[in-house]
C-alpha cells in the first residue's frame, strides 16, 4: 500500500522522465490543478518535491473525488495556482491536518475559479 493510501489521500506516482527530458524548472511546493485522464478532467493536488536518491524529482498528484486504478495510464497535469512550499512532516497527524487543509483549499480555489 502506498503511503498515500494509508493516510487516506492515494497519490497517483507520476512518469517523471518528460520532466527531465524538458528540464522544467518548476519550484517545489504544493499546487492547486487539474489532473486530466482519458475520460475525465479532475481537481487534483499536485506535488513537486525534492529530488529522490537517484535525482528524481518528486511529481504525484491526489485526484479529487476519484477512485479506482490509474496504473499504467496517462494523465496529464495543469498546476493553476501554488498553495505553499513543499515540507517534511515528521508527525503523520500533523501530516494528515496539512493535506486535509489543502484538499480544502484546492476546492475552494477550483470551484470559486471554474
Amino acid at each position: 500500500m502506498s503511503y498515500g493510501k494509508k493516510l487516506g489521500f492515494p497519490t497517483a506516482n507520476l512518469d517523471r522522465r518528460e520532466y527531465s527530458r524538458k528540464k522544467m524548472d518548476i519550484p517545489f511546493g504544493i499546487y492547486a490543478g487539474l489532473a486530466k485522464t482519458k475520460t475525465k478532467t479532475y481537481s487534483a493536488g499536485i506535488v513537486v518535491g525534492p529530488r529522490d536518491t537517484k535525482g528524481r524529482v518528486k511529481l504525484e498528484a491526489h485526484l479529487l473525488d476519484f477512485s479506482g486504478d490509474l496504473y499504467g495510464q496517462r494523465i496529464d497535469l495543469f498546476l493553476l495556482e501554488f498553495l505553499r512550499p513543499f515540507r517534511i512532516y515528521t508527525d503523520e497527524d500533523a501530516l494528515k491536518k496539512q493535506i486535509s487543509e489543502d484538499v480544502r483549499n484546492i476546492r475552494t480555489l477550483l470551484f470559486e475559479a471554474y
